[in-house]
């Protein structure tokens, strides 16, 4: 029988602490009695077949030619396997994202070339691309909240973990005020989760004048200016951008009449107040008197004239925009007998 034919090993690549399993393909393997990589004998190896070894690699450095023995002699053909170093990381920028993934992470490190894997906390990452031996870019996948061991495997073996932090997103579920003025300057509180970190708080797209976290839950934002009407309010922290919630931007009330403009001093006296952006009125007032009142529309409120001095006296309209221009109401004292 000739001696022994190696045509192949697969992979010809491990780690230089040894344990790599290899499938040496070849001829008259049959007998076999020693497998080396370079100087060394594998750590345990099986003939399948008279075309098939499969051997464990004995821990070694560089590149080495695989040789078989039998009876009939050592083969001769060089075929190498190379020992290459484990991967080691050093750095994750950014090391926090949402939960749905989708973050672009730079992971740093060394002997990171030949990279087959990247995982977070066990799972593959959605996609990676092996920038140099000291730097891989990979997209966070899909994962639960909480740390995730990041890690990075290569024909060396697996490297030490570093933690990268799922973030869950931010949810607003209140806001108060929920209205205010055009010209912003409201503080409004946002209630809801997940807030920490938050990086961005956000009126119709227009980042807020200023805003402090208060706790997970709670953040106190300063509205900025904007144009009339409902706007959504959001939240951003490194775990995404909330749910929507309502604000409403109002334009500042006007008075242009009030009918009828005298009455008596005991007041009792219905008053028609018209004028505009009147919907939201929280107070009317005759002087430093608050009046009872309804609001028939946007254009007109309804109010009782409390009792008084006689005398002309200003009325006010106040919604959470501001307070309106002043008109004249005056009391008349009731004729002495």
């Amino acid at each position: 029988m000739p001696p022994p034919v190696v045509s192949s090993v697969s992979p010809n690549q491990g780690s230089t602490s040894g344990g790599t399993t290899v499938t040496v393909t070849g001829s008259n393997f049959t007998g076999a009695t020693i497998v080396r990589f370079g100087a060394k004998p594998a750590t345990s190896y099986t003939v399948d077949s008279p075309t098939q070894i499969t051997a464990v690699t004995p821990s070694g450095i560089g590149t080495v030619n695989v040789t078989v023995s039998t009876t009939q002699g050592t083969s001769v053909q060089v075929v190498l396997f190379t020992y290459v170093t484990a991967p080691s990381l050093s750095g994750l920028s950014p090391n926090q994202g949402p939960v749905s993934g989708g973050t672009t992470v730079t992971l740093t490190g060394a002997n990171l070339s030949g990279a087959t894997a990247v995982q977070f906390g066990g799972v593959a990452a959605a996609s990676f691309t092996v920038n140099s031996s000291t730097q891989i870019t990979a997209v966070a996948p899909t994962r639960a909240a909480g740390a995730a061991a990041v890690t990075v495997t290569t024909p060396g073996g697996t490297s030490n973990a570093l933690t990268f932090t799922y973030i869950a997103a931010p949810s607003v579920t209140g806001v108060s005020p929920n209205q205010g003025p055009v010209s912003g300057g409201t503080t409004v509180t946002l209630t809801g989760a997940n807030f920490s970190g938050a990086t961005a708080v956000q009126f119709g797209g227009v980042a807020a004048s200023s805003f402090t976290v208060d706790s997970s839950t709670q953040i106190t934002a300063v509205a900025p200016a904007h144009a009339v009407g409902a706007v959504a309010v959001t939240v951003t922290t490194p775990g995404g951008t909330s749910n929507p919630a309502g604000y409403v931007y109002l334009d500042a009330p006007v008075l242009v009449s009030l009918v009828p403009d005298l009455g008596p001093t005991d007041g009792g006296t219905v008053v028609t107040l018209t004028g505009s952006d009147l919907a939201a009125t929280t107070t009317v007032q005759f002087g430093a008197v608050s009046a009872s009142f309804t609001v028939a529309s946007p254009t007109q409120i309804t109010t009782v004239v409390p009792t008084g001095p006689a005398g002309p006296v200003t009325v006010t309209v106040t919604t959470p925009a501001g307070t309106s221009n002043g008109l004249t109401y005056t009391r008349i004292a009731a004729p002495g007998i």
